[in-house]
């Protein structure tokens, strides 16, 4: 099995590599600094240099893994941006940072390994149940939820478009304990990431353009 990695630095990603790469898959991930870098070729990945919030630095993508057919991809790089209540406002800066980093990293990542999927390739997009129209029932962070809410757009465009190439789905990852999710979430790293990797390895493609929890529960939009 060969996986792609977005944003694969720590918390999530890092599981991610860590997980499949005891499964026995090939892993190419990404990351920013070098330090974090290091760190996944000692986890036994290619590492790739990555910021996905730089428009130069994801169109330097596609060449990076040409020739490669990746049977998993995983946009998983993100950020929360300001804690806000209530309607508070965030600045533009805070505001352009989020949804650059959320959403339109992904707008401009999926293009670039369009070219590189094996046939049957699978395609997840980490999301949130904060993004859930639906399951909204608080204030907290509202800046994070509208970028989850476009990204599940995103995800569901992405899903039409690679129709009949890949199957694309969205991901609660759960309440996890990480340094974006805080040390009182209800479950670790370890159990959202198999969790997740039983749903990437049973999804149809009629499953595609969905949104799952981590254990498999179909998420209302």
């Amino acid at each position: 099995m060969n996986v792609l990695i977005i944003g694969a630095s720590r918390g999530i990603g890092l599981e991610f590599v860590r997980q499949y790469r005891t499964a026995g898959a090939r892993i190419t991930a990404t990351a920013r600094d070098a330090a974090a870098l290091e760190h996944l070729r000692e986890h036994g990945a290619r590492a790739l240099k990555l910021d996905v919030a730089d428009a130069a630095s994801v169109s330097s993508l596609a060449w990076l893994v040409d020739g490669e057919r990746f049977d998993i991809v995983i946009l998983n790089a993100g950020v929360f941006g300001p804690r806000t209540e209530g309607l508070q406002p965030p600045t533009e800066a805070e505001f352009d940072a989020v949804m650059r980093t959320n959403v339109l990293g992904p707008m401009r990542l999926l293009p670039q390994v369009a070219e590189s999927l094996a046939p049957g390739a699978r395609i997840a997009v980490l999301s949130s149940i904060l993004g859930s129209v639906d399951q909204c029932d608080g204030t907290h962070g509202w800046v994070y939820r509208a970028s989850k809410a476009a990204v599940n757009s995103v995800m569901r465009v992405a899903s039409l478009a690679l129709a009949g190439k890949a199957t694309v789905i969205s991901f609660h990852p759960g309440w996890v304990r990480t340094d974006m999710g805080g040390a009182d979430a209800e479950i670790d790293a370890s159990a959202s990431i198999a969790g997740m990797r039983t749903v990437l390895a049973t999804v149809k493609p009629s499953d595609t353009g969905s949104f799952f929890n981590y254990d498999g529960r179909r998420l209302p939009w």
